[in-house]
């Protein structure tokens, strides 16, 4: 646990300590758990750090409405305090848009993002039912539904506080398109093409206004295709990592 930003922030920091960094950044409503399955799968050649995102999981929730700038500063805050530079940054949906305008402002050794949003959304994220469905269909994950069940919640934009649900408005109404053209980092886009909560369009969108950027799709996987395919995720990551 660590104060940034004047929060108390759950963080989880292991792995590699000789490696490079990878900061991991979770979706809307969940927490560090969530990524864990990619972390544990690249321990051993990388330094692995997951956040709970203020809000979520086990950090607390900023005191005042926060954009999605407040949360990039958060992270750099964060990285500075845990002597982290030119980190490779991990995103899945709501972390991958903090990640994207992170990378636009900060350097990032890499980039990789799933099912991430960048421009304004009409759709409001994906109900706590359909969360909690898509992960059942995930193999060897069934023991993340009761974490989804305690921590998903918030997805829901009824159930969320009255805060986080102006947080959720002030992302979902985001658009950083012109902030997006600006990274430079080499970037991993990842995406299901049955994502229902982020449109596949959005995949090809961002590979097309980031310079160094490119698509890998998972077939008949959802907004979770980071997890349904987890195998494949560890494969190409490495690879990209790697090259």
């Amino acid at each position: 646990m660590e104060k940034i930003k004047g929060l108390d922030v759950n963080y989880v920091d292991y792995g590699n300590s000789e490696g490079d960094t990878i900061l991991f950044l979770h979706g809307w409503g969940q927490n560090i758990e969530m990524m864990r399955p990619v972390g544990d799968a690249l321990k051993k050649e990388y330094r692995i750090v997951i956040i709970d995102l203020p809000g979520f999981g086990d950090s607390k929730e900023p005191n005042s409405v926060w954009t999605l700038y407040d949360y990039v500063d958060f992270v750099h805050e964060l990285t500075k305090k845990l002597d982290i530079d030119n980190p490779i940054l991990f995103g899945h949906s709501f972390g991958g848009k903090i990640s994207l305008l992170y990378a636009s402002t900060y350097p990032v050794k890499k980039l990789i993002v799933c099912g991430s949003p960048f421009r304004k959304e009409i759709k409001k994220l994906s109900m706590k039912t359909k969360i909690l469905k898509s992960l059942k269909k995930v193999p060897g994950l069934n023991k993340l539904e009761d974490v989804a069940k305690k921590h998903i919640g918030s997805t829901d934009y009824r159930q969320a506080s009255k805060l986080m649900r102006e947080i959720m408005v002030e992302h979902v109404n985001l658009d950083i398109t012109e902030e997006v053209k600006k990274i430079k980092s080499s970037t991993l886009i990842i995406w299901g093409d049955q994502d229902r909560a982020v449109p596949l369009e959005c995949a090809y969108e961002l590979e097309k206004l980031i310079p160094d950027a490119g698509v890998v799709l998972y077939p008949s996987c959802s907004h979770y295709a980071y997890l349904e395919g987890l195998k494949k995720t560890i494969n190409v990551v490495r690879v990209f990592l790697e090259s």
